[in-house]
Parts: structure tokens; sequence; C-alpha cells
């Protein structure tokens, strides 16, 4: 009786509510959203998680920033924001046979998913604690001002009982937990494209076949663990990115060269300049590109790891041997990117 109550009452507030929720979400998918949705996460509750990471602009910056404006309006992060979709599939970070880590979140990893087993939900925990960021002071503040949202608090303890804001850790990874299942479901993570749809036209197709023959071995185009491809290893890679001198001269960024990656995150100089494989899904929406956005188009991104000659790598050890040299003419390059645009979900 009680269960029946409480799905009757969250359905009354889902009519209510209008495109507050969506009606094909779980209750913990909704929540989640509303979560994902709201400014109390920011201390001066000037942005949320959908600031820097908008269905707009494929779940990356709203403002196609090359690095993401914190909540006081004046610092800014030292990374560019990737995508938030397609990225429940990542699993803990971890060492594959060949030596190679695979997994986590971040660029760098560090959301490694070993303490909450959910690379994805231990990723929602970082921005709200980071100073440059969100600037929440501490966990109990952020589940406070929750606890304090009747919307929220209503659906987080329909979902996790009526005592989830007792304990406050507990509660904290229960909010990421809720997030982390907003950004896998069919609402974020959609499989909407052209691409999925197999409706390609004939420039299309060639990009795909150049694709496939050159760009696999890091954004396969298996299905790794999903029923997708998700044009990722999980893995890492130096790909001999160029410093950004915005990023470099700016006092308010919180760059410092050179950014190690997953080196400077693991502490292994082997890792030295190694950078998480992103997703390619609505990669046309989500520029600018790479782990500092140096690139601010699709083509100039497709272009250097086509031919990387010329440019001078942030950081040069570790550099990977599958990019920069593919070969490709000034046609195919036009090709591959016509095939990236085909993954933006419709």
């Amino acid at each position: 009786m009680k269960k029946n109550l409480v799905s009757a009452t969250v359905f009354f507030l889902i009519l209510c509510a209008g495109p507050v929720f969506a009606a094909n979400l779980t209750d913990t998918e909704r929540l989640g959203k509303l979560v994902y949705e709201s400014k109390l996460l920011s201390w001066n509750q000037t942005q949320s998680c959908a600031t820097c990471h908008n269905n707009a602009t494929g779940f990356a910056d709203l403002n196609n920033a090359t690095v993401s404006l914190g909540d006081d309006g004046v610092s800014t992060g030292g990374r560019n924001a990737p995508t938030s979709a397609y990225c429940g599939l990542s699993p803990v970070l971890h060492l594959d046979k060949a030596g190679e880590y695979v997994g986590g979140m971040f660029w760098d990893g560090r959301a490694s998913g070993s303490r909450m087993h959910d690379p994805l939900a231990e990723q929602a925990q970082g921005p709200p604690l980071n100073p440059v960021e969100m600037n929440m002071p501490d966990v109990q503040t952020i589940i406070d001002r929750i606890a304090r949202d009747s919307e929220i608090s209503f659906l987080f303890t329909a979902v996790y009982g009526a005592d989830a804001f007792t304990d406050v850790n507990n509660a904290f990874d229960n909010l990421a937990r809720a997030v982390a299942s907003y950004e896998r479901s069919t609402e974020v993570s959609r499989f909407s494209s052209r691409f999925d749809a197999g409706s390609l036209n004939a420039q299309e197709l060639r990009g795909k076949k150049l694709f496939s023959q050159n760009c696999t071995v890091c954004h396969s185009m298996a299905r790794l663990g999903g029923g997708f491809p998700l044009f990722t290893s999980y893995k890492y890679v130096n790909a001999g990115v160029p410093k950004n001198p915005a990023l470099e001269y700016d006092p308010n960024c919180a760059y410092r060269y050179p950014d190690l990656g997953l080196g400077g995150f693991i502490g292994d100089p082997a890792q030295n300049g190694k950078f998480k494989i992103p997703t390619l899904r609505n990669v046309a929406l989500t520029a600018p590109y790479s782990h500092n956005g140096y690139f601010t188009t699709l083509k100039e991104m497709v272009s250097f790891m086509n031919n990387r000659s010329g440019f001078t790598p942030e950081v040069a050890d570790n550099l990977s041997t599958a990019v920069g040299n593919l070969g490709l003419n000034d046609n195919q390059v036009e090709d591959v990117v016509a095939f990236l645009n085909s993954l933006t979900d419709m």
C-alpha cells in the first residue's frame, strides 16, 4: 500500500510539474535530472551541471567555451568540458592485459570508480566541491540545500527511503548515483543519430569507410559493453596536442603547464601527456576540441589527427604513433568530418 501511495503521488507530481519531468524516465532518473538541472549545487546558485553539460551542445559546455566559467564568475577550469552523454559504460579504471589503462572518468581518469564502483557517479561528485567550478564548501552544505528543496527532497526520499538524508556521506553518494542514472538514460544517451538509423549519404559512407580504416584503434566501432558503438576504447592517449596559450596566460584559469593528464594522476611518467579518449557521439556539437580546447572546429581536429607536422606537443613523451600520419588528402578529411557529423542525435 505504501509503495502504491508513493507511486501515485509521484505520478501526480509528474502531471503537475510539466517539462521538469520526462514521462519515459524512471523515478531515479527523474531525480537525477532534477539535481542535474538544479543551481543549488553551486555556491552562488549561478550554475548547474547542465550549464557545462547542456543538451543544446551535445551535453558539453553551453557556451562552447574553451574552458568553463566557475560559479564566482571569474575563475575558469583548466580543461575543456567533455560531453556527459554516452559515458555510462566506462569501466572502473584498470590496467588491461596489454598494460594500458582503461576506464575511469575525467580527462585524467581521477574519477576511477575504485570507491563507488561507478566512475560516472564519482565524476558527478567532483564539480560541486571544486573551488574553481561550483565552489561548495563541503558535502553537508550540498545535502542541506537538497533536503530543503521540496521537489527534490520528496523524490529523493521516495527513491532512497525516509531516512535518505540521515547519513550525509551516503546521501551524497546516492545523489551522485541519481545523476549518473539520468546521464545513462535515453534522454541523454539517445542513440538517435542518422548513423544509428542507417541513413548516411554517399559522402558520409565514404567517411565511414575511411574512419573504420584509420580511427578505430582509439575510437572503436565495436560494441564495447553496450548495444551500440560508442566510438571510444575507454583508453588514454597522448595525441600530441599543443599547449593552448589562451589558458597558459590567463591568471584566473586553473590550467598549469604542462598538463600531464593521466600521468599526473597516476604518478607514472609513462602515462604523462595521455588523456581519456572521448566518445565521438554528438562531436559536431561539442566544439572546441581536445582536452585543452586548442582546436576550434571539427575539421581542424580531424586535420591534426591526420597530419600533426608543424605542431609542438604540450608533452613530448609517450606520443601515439596511431595518429598524426594517416595520409588522407583534403577531400578524404572532409569525408571523415561528414561522417562525424552524422553521429549527432536527432
